[in-house]
């Protein structure tokens, strides 16, 4: 019931998202006199619909994003006579660069907005440190990142007796005092090795003999760290929007790095080690869903699933607004760039006496602009079919 309902919850918050970034167009189109006749949430027959003035608000049955239709959007449409004065394309390149860019602005607003309202509701994050004493042991050797432990064999950890509450202070002959020194002396190791391991517990000290095991070719032993520090910390207005201001920035710089790095990920997306790079954690709204019914589902506090789901939300917007400054049509990045690109060459033609050479042949870029959407759709598809078959998983 809980996965359901963290399902649910983030169907409606990315619905919320796709209105907000369409009402963002909506709304500075009415405002500089441009005939706006649409305004929907989702695609397909339409299942409720109701005219306001000229234009029509409306819901139909598919959930898969929204639109607004602006009259005039490219030149190629056909106009109503009474209406070409108030066709997107013939105003001013300022005021069409506004409503263009509208959205992104909207989803870039609305998630610092939500990043400063968690700061000082929920709380900042402090994440604290990974120490050597040992929260959990697993009970077998996983196949893969995400795979059950049906028919698999015990982990090192559990069959060498190390509980949760054990503290590892010397590893194969080295001493450990937190969790990055033990990672690195296990990283020495290796797969099939028998190594000795020394913890405190009920204050003494306890030697134990382990056989590590491999996964992904790499030396396992089974057991999660404590994570010591970890806090919420309430901040103030001032302080929230600070938070809200770099969150944000680092967001838009991890966005960049995903897709420097997507390309590299893809072979990856059906193998175990799909989360090992940014690109690798991309996924589709199929996944996303999954990972907020992980969150509402997981055994964390309220506060926790709080938190990590505001985080999606955000992440969402973010990603949102990135996308669509990609300078490719049909994304409003695209528009922006015809814009740019019509000035530019007016800007040149005065500089030459010449008259200015008006709108671009969108006919020109038709070829382009299919070619962007076969990739943008084939991408899509493929990480739904990656989430359905090789889910990404939260941490815990």
């Amino acid at each position: 019931m809980a996965f359901l309902l963290g399902a649910v919850a983030f169907v409606v918050a990315l619905l919320v998202s796709v209105m907000l970034h369409e009402g963002g167009h909506l709304l500075t189109a009415k405002r500089f006199g441009m005939k706006a006749t649409q305004y929907f949430v989702g695609f397909g027959p339409t299942l409720w619909s109701r005219r306001r003035g000229e234009t029509e608000y409306g819901v139909k049955a598919l959930p898969l994003g929204g639109f607004v239709r602006i009259i005039g959007y490219t030149p190629l449409e056909e106009i109503p006579e009474e209406d070409r004065e108030r066709a997107f394309y013939r105003q001013p390149a300022g005021r069409r660069a506004v409503v263009i860019s509208a959205g992104v602005v909207v989803n870039f607003v609305f998630a610092f907005l939500l990043l400063a309202v968690t700061a000082m509701t929920v709380g900042e994050l402090h994440p604290g440190t990974a120490s050597s004493t040992v929260e959990a042991v697993s009970d077998c050797v996983p196949a893969g990142a995400s795979t059950s432990c049906a028919g698999r064999p015990v982990s090192p950890a559990k069959a060498a007796g190390i509980r949760a509450g054990d503290r590892v202070v010397v590893f194969n002959g080295t001493p450990v005092s937190d969790w990055a020194r033990f990672r690195d002396a296990l990283d020495r190791a290796r797969p099939g090795q028998t190594v000795p391991v020394v913890v405190r517990r009920g204050g003494g000290e306890t030697t134990v003999r382990v056989t590590l095991a491999g996964v992904s070719g790499q030396p396992f032993i089974g057991v999660q760290s404590k994570i010591v520090g970890r806090r919420y910390e309430r901040l103030g207005p001032v302080a929230a929007l600070g938070y809200g201001g770099r969150t944000l920035g680092a967001m838009l710089k991890a966005v960049g790095q995903v897709v420097v790095d997507l390309p590299k990920a893809l072979p990856n997306l059906f193998s175990p080690d799909r989360a090992s790079t940014p690109g690798g954690q991309v996924g589709s709204v199929v996944g996303a869903t999954e990972v907020s019914g992980q969150i509402f589902s997981s055994h964390g506090t309220a506060r926790d699933k709080t938190f990590l789901f505001l985080q999606l939300v955000v992440s969402v917007n973010v990603f949102l607004g990135a996308l669509n400054v990609v300078p490719l049509l049909p994304l409003d990045g695209g528009h922006l760039a015809v814009v740019a690109y019509e000035r530019t060459r007016a800007w040149l033609a005065r500089r030459k006496g010449l008259p200015d050479p008006g709108t671009v042949d969108m006919t020109k870029l038709m070829p382009i602009t299919y070619l962007a959407v076969l990739i943008l759709v084939g991408l899509g598809l493929l990480l739904i079919i990656a989430d359905l078959f090789n889910p990404l998983q939260i941490p815990g």
